[in-house]
């Protein structure tokens, strides 16, 4: 891995690497060599992200910047409360060229990101609905809420929708959008099947609740006795006057 051939003037630039050739102390040990390896570096504030990655054996600085459709600080503050999910496209920041393009997919770049509060370790997690599909659903299938999964449910069928509109607009790379439209649909009848099985295993728990529920029992009874005594009455009454 050549490391000696390091864009430095572009790493200034964006602050990833300082006057003296040093590494950002935003940046910890593991992140650095994730970085000389390939991996992405992503950084967000409010409602922009930029995405920074080495290419051509580390001698070119590739970045790409996006812009969500909602604050990160709301979304993280959110994400208490119940998963969020949010959207990312290219930022333009005024300009008519884009200030970066996707090499992967030309003038075209969206996702759909869910951030998930895990109360364990206290900390919010990123996923994609699309490249981390499976382990979306596992996670969201976990919580045994249909009101989740039915929002989840929403959220695919409009990256669904969209995907769709997009292949006639990018023939260049329909192929690579139908990729994603199939794990969409792969995912939304999954997540249907799971909706299904779980309101019928609550409806079910509902009517074992009432046939095992001794308050109801006793209220059956109580109003059966009340009844056998009305009637008792009426009949010693009708007796009586005879």
């Amino acid at each position: 891995m050549n490391t000696e051939q390091l864009p430095t003037e572009e790493l200034k630039k964006f602050g990833i690497i300082n006057e003296d050739l040093s590494f950002s102390k935003k940046l910890n040990a593991n992140d650095i060599q994730k970085f000389l390896q390939g991996y992405t570096i992503v950084a967000d504030n409010d409602r922009n992200r930029a995405t920074f990655q080495l290419t051509d054996n580390n001698t070119q600085l590739k970045v790409i910047f996006l812009e969500r459709d909602k604050s990160i600080a709301d979304i993280l503050k959110n994400s208490k409360e119940q998963i969020q999910y949010t959207e990312l496209q290219f930022a333009e920041f005024g300009r008519k060229d884009k200030l970066a393009i996707n090499e992967e997919k030309p003038n075209f770049f969206y996702g759909k990101k869910a951030l998930v509060y895990d109360e364990e370790s206290g900390k919010v997690a990123e996923f994609d609905l699309v490249k981390n599909a499976t382990e979306l659903t596992a996670i969201i299938a976990d919580k045994k809420d249909i009101l989740e999964i039915n929002r989840y449910k929403n959220e695919l069928l409009k990256l669904k929708s969209f995907l769709q509109d997009k292949i006639d607009q990018f023939p260049e790379i329909a192929k690579e959008i139908a990729t994603d439209l199939n794990i969409v649909s792969k995912e939304i009848n999954t997540v249907e099947g799971i909706s299904e099985s779980l309101s019928k295993k609550q409806q079910k728990t509902n009517i074992d609740l009432k046939v095992n529920n001794p308050d109801l029992y006793q209220d059956a009874n109580r109003m059966r006795e009340e009844q056998e005594e009305e009637q008792e009455e009426t009949q010693k009454s009708k007796g009586f006057r005879r």
